[in-house]
């Protein structure tokens, strides 16, 4: 399904395919000279490039000339890097009518830390979500480029509110039907309540309709279930992690069977049992499978590990809190009390559970798993801040053992790969977004060269560091 933001690019392509080097003439809305631009997709630095953009698109690359071409705008970028704007593939927007203004202002924390493009992983405020979708695309708000699930799938009664529920294959279809009236990019479904049954059948009859799914899966189901039904993506590690039990049939038929009882076994009482029966040869299978079936995963490994020093951190005094609109950190305080509840061996649990997930990490690049880097930020997820929580996340998937290189692949590129956008999207060449990041330091060698942008470029629009800061200013709470 072509996302609003891209309609154009398809109609440049064609200008692009023809023509990478147009007529001197030709004067365009912005250049950059001189840059040094990481190729993503090789993990290639090419030295003294130039870029050349118009209508939102890059119309030219090629080694920086005597005489740059004619532009409305030029910018050296000598001794700096350009690399694609960063992909944030799973946000939220949530919480109600009351915190639609608060979930707005976040828009432009995730410009200021180069973040050109966010996946929404469902929420309630769709309607608010696809307007500021249709302003970001006419320029008229400065925010990252939206895709958007719209609201969840779940079962009855589900956990978060605006979801659609189901249990019967009419009511699945009735889902399916709303979802695609609201012209959603995916379909994102969530395991609070849902069955085995009205999973693996929202996944079905999504996959006969050409709609993509992602979703947390209910214990209930296996991986190699969902996966081969069609499943697109799974959130999270925890449903990866429990393919990688050399017991998972075992365990998933004692949660099935539980079901219905006065104690049904959840995702939190049989990670115990999934954690002490990982095999290492078991999990090189499920990588494989899921490379072979093309399901991606989304690690969120930030959240993580936040959630785990939750009970012992204070985040009282956080530079970004400021940023936060107050009614939308009210939303932190069940997470944060549930923290300050914890057993001490629960505690010891989580961060064993966070290496353990960590570990994963290299076997799932290596057996050719398409990793999407997620943040999870949003209402109710504490101090999970647009923006810093990506590069949070890519510097843990650095600590579970990826290059740099191959982490900036699960911000920029694969993103575009997953909504089949990469044509158009997703990494520097002529016919694709001008989403653009340009820094002082080569994030090649280190991921902190992401901090502090000197500019970013978003649809070809423009922003220096200078207005970056006054546009945090601007939302600034306190």
């Amino acid at each position: 399904m072509p996302h609003p933001a891209r309609l154009l690019f398809a109609a440049a392509l064609l200008l692009a395919a023809g023509c990478t080097t147009p007529p001197a003439t030709t004067a365009y809305d912005l250049v950059i000279t001189h840059a040094n631009v990481v190729d993503v997709e090789t993990g290639i630095l090419r030295p003294d490039q130039t870029v050349a953009v118009s209508g939102g698109v890059i119309r030219q690359l090629g080694p920086t000339a005597a005489s740059a071409p004619r532009a409305t705008r030029t910018i050296d970028a000598q001794g700096r890097y350009l690399m694609p704007g960063l992909w944030d593939m799973h946000v939220h927007f949530r919480g109600g009518d009351s915190l639609v203004a608060a979930n707005r202002s976040l828009l432009p924390l995730y410009l200021a830390h180069g973040i050109t493009t966010v996946r929404d992983a469902g929420g309630d405020l769709t309607p608010a979500v696809m307007e500021w979708r249709r302003q970001i695309t006419a320029g008229q708000l400065a925010g990252p480029t939206i895709f958007t699930s719209g609201p969840k799938i779940d079962g009855p009664g589900a956990f978060w509110a605006g979801s659609l529920e189901v249990e019967t294959p009419v009511q699945i279809s009735r889902a399916l039907d709303s979802l695609q009236r609201l012209k959603v990019d995916y379909v994102k479904i969530y395991e609070s309540t849902i069955s085995r049954e009205a999973f693996l059948g929202t996944i079905a009859q999504a996959e006969k309709r050409g709609m993509r799914t992602t979703g947390h899966m209910p214990y209930t189901v296996t991986l190699a279930e969902a996966s081969a039904a069609g499943l697109d993506a799974s959130e999270h590690l925890y449903y990866v992690f429990k393919a990688c039990s050399n017991r998972e049939d075992s365990i998933t038929a004692a949660i099935r069977q539980s079901q219905g009882t006065a104690k049904p076994i959840g995702l939190f009482a049989a990670l115990p049992a999934v954690y002490r029966t990982y095999d290492t040869a078991t999990a090189a299978r499920a990588f494989r499978m899921l490379a072979e079936r093309r399901t991606a995963v989304v690690p969120t490994l930030y959240i993580q590990q936040l959630l785990a020093d939750l009970p012992t951190t204070d985040h009282s005094r956080d530079s970004l809190l400021a940023y936060i609109d107050p009614a939308l950190e009210a939303t932190y305080a069940r997470r944060l009390a549930g923290a300050r509840q914890q057993s001490a061996a629960t505690r010891v649990f989580n961060q064993q559970l966070g290496a353990r997930f960590r570990s994963l990490i290299p076997g799932l690049q290596k057996a050719g798993v398409l990793l999407l880097a997620g943040s999870d930020s949003g209402a109710s997820n504490s101090y999970v801040y647009p923006g810093a929580a990506l590069l949070g996340e890519l510097d843990q998937l650095v600590r579970a053992g990826l290059t740099p290189a191959e982490a900036l692949r699960t911000a920029t590129i694969n993103g575009a790969i997953f909504f089949h956008q990469e044509a158009t999207a997703g990494s520097i060449a002529p016919g694709k977004a001008a989403d653009l990041l340009l820094l002082d330091r080569n994030p090649l060698t280190s991921l902190t060269a992401l901090r502090g942008p000197h500019t970013v470029v978003a649809r070809g629009r423009v922003y220096p560091a200078a207005e970056l800061r006054q546009m945090l200013q601007a939302v600034r709470r306190r």
